[in-house]
């Protein structure tokens, strides 16, 4: 077996703020049927120890950041897990970066130490296990390439939201184990502030993104976000490589959550909508489109109020499913206060409340300004649970708008809008309404939907050939 280190800031089951830790929770197994051997460091923050199965030290440290060090080796499931357990950096109330919206006063000395152990790791191995090969994910492992790019140890960086870029101010250099002319255009400088995503960006020997459209994007101003110049520089390096989803997990003919139903029979669909509207206390006559989000700028919601009056008109209704800004909830909840028996709103996220979601409704609104790669959509699809979509990032690679000509070709998946504001959005779902009506079509779109593959085999094999090239170029 290839040996493969994988060094980020969250991971599915252990902790989780977003899709970054469902990527990172689900390559190892991915990969291992294709003959790497993924391991996977973390953070210990405060539970995940109690999480690991046969946890035993496999490293010390007396003095990292102030205080002794330890790093864990467990299992969780069957991914190995080095779990760095330093309590005065992890332990704490709250997130992994926050507590009540607020960043840890010391997240710059926090993910510096995460990438210093994962560095001495690479170097020099750990408990007779050395990687041939170091995976960092997004601005909190930034630093492991930089830290290793005179090593000779090949390094990838994979860019989940390149909005978030691990900025901190000059002042920290020495705390993060930087010096002086590191500091500089080409290294990890950016406006005046350390970037540890761009220190990543410019050390790592190769850069993926989550979906191939997203890769494009990030040349641009409007979604490279200040980082689009360093992108451009490395775009001979640079992979759209899309995310998957765990298919044992998201199945709807065995998902417990549901009444279970298949390409080949919708009953049990039908079933869970009339479920669903009773959880909602909705009474539909058209489609059900469900939302299931963070409540932020960056998802559409401000777009949501002003565009769903004529698909609400048209017999249409809505089920949501979220939290975020406080704005953003007082919306949505508006909506359900206008239009009783037609929106629904719970502030909150539930897991098998989104199932359930999935498996009853109709259509599943993503209406992203960004989206690197969305995984909403692909359960969407799986469920069929047709997405309506902006034509962005992975929304735009993974699901094919209704048109003319799409139709004629039954290939359609979905509704696309373009460009991406209240207008365009009102547009499609007038268009979903009018596809429903439509019912031998809606079904055919919802079993071609349904039996789309986006599982994890295609892109860990596009990760491993990755991999086998960069050590191949590295030997």
């Amino acid at each position: 077996m290839r040996k493969v280190l994988s060094v980020a800031s969250e991971m599915v089951p252990l902790v989780k703020t977003g899709g970054l830790a469902d990527v990172v929770g689900a390559l190892p197994g991915a990969l291992a049927g294709q003959g790497w051997e993924m391991r996977v460091m973390i953070p210990a923050y405060r539970g995940v120890l109690k999480s690991l199965k046969a946890s035993k030290a496999v490293w010390k440290s007396p003095d990292l950041y102030g205080a002794p060090a330890r790093l864990m080796q467990g299992k969780v499931g069957g991914t190995v897990v080095l779990a760095l357990d330093a309590p005065h950096l992890y332990d704490r109330a709250g997130g992994p970066y926050s507590d009540g919206g607020v960043d840890f006063v010391d997240n710059a000395e926090r993910f510096a130490a995460l990438c210093h152990v994962a560095a001495e790791v690479a170097r020099a191995g750990i408990a007779g296990w050395k990687p041939e090969i170091v995976h960092a994910h997004d601005w909190q492992t930034g630093l492991v390439p930089w830290y290793l790019r005179d090593s000779g140890i090949p390094t990838v960086i994979t860019v989940h939201n390149i909005a978030f870029q691990g900025r901190f101010a000059r002042e920290k250099l020495a705390a993060m184990a930087l010096k002086p002319a590191d500091f500089e255009r080409d290294g990890v400088e950016f406006w005046g502030d350390i970037s540890t995503l761009k220190a990543g960006l410019m050390a790592a020997d190769a850069i993926t993104t989550v979906s191939p459209r997203y890769a494009d994007e990030l040349m641009r101003p409007v979604f490279g976000m200040g980082l689009e110049g360093v992108i451009q520089l490395r775009a001979r390096d640079l992979h759209g490589i899309l995310n998957g989803i765990d298919t044992t997990i998201w199945d709807p003919e065995v998902d417990p959550n549901i009444q279970p139903f298949s390409s080949g029979s919708l009953t049990g669909k039908e079933k869970n909508r009339n479920a669903l509207e009773g959880e909602f206390n909705l009474d539909v006559k058209g489609p059900l489109a469900i939302l299931i989000s963070r409540l932020t700028d960056q998802k559409g919601i401000d777009l949501i109020a002003p565009a769903i009056e004529p698909f609400l008109a048209a017999g249409g209704g809505l089920a949501v499913l979220g939290s975020g800004d406080r704005w953003a909830e007082a919306a949505m909840l508006d909506l359900a206060t206008r239009y009783p028996g037609q929106v629904g709103v719970k502030i909150g996220y539930d897991e098998t409340l989104s199932h359930r979601m999935f498996g009853g409704g109709d259509a599943v609104l993503v209406p992203s300004r960004f989206e690197p790669c969305g995984l909403t959509q692909l359960y969407g699809l799986r469920y069929g649970c047709l997405p309506v979509v902006a034509a962005v990032g992975g929304l735009a690679d993974t699901v094919i708008g209704a048109s003319p000509a799409t139709q004629a070709a039954k290939a359609a998946t979905g509704v696309v809008f373009h460009p991406v504001d209240a207008l365009a959005l009102q547009q499609g779902l007038l268009k979903l309404v009018a596809l429903y009506e439509d019912r031998a079509q809606w079904r055919a779109m919802v079993r071609r939907a349904m039996k789309q593959d986006w599982g994890w085999a295609q892109s860990a094999s596009r990760y491993g050939a990755l991999y086998d090239t960069l050590i191949s170029n590295a030997d």
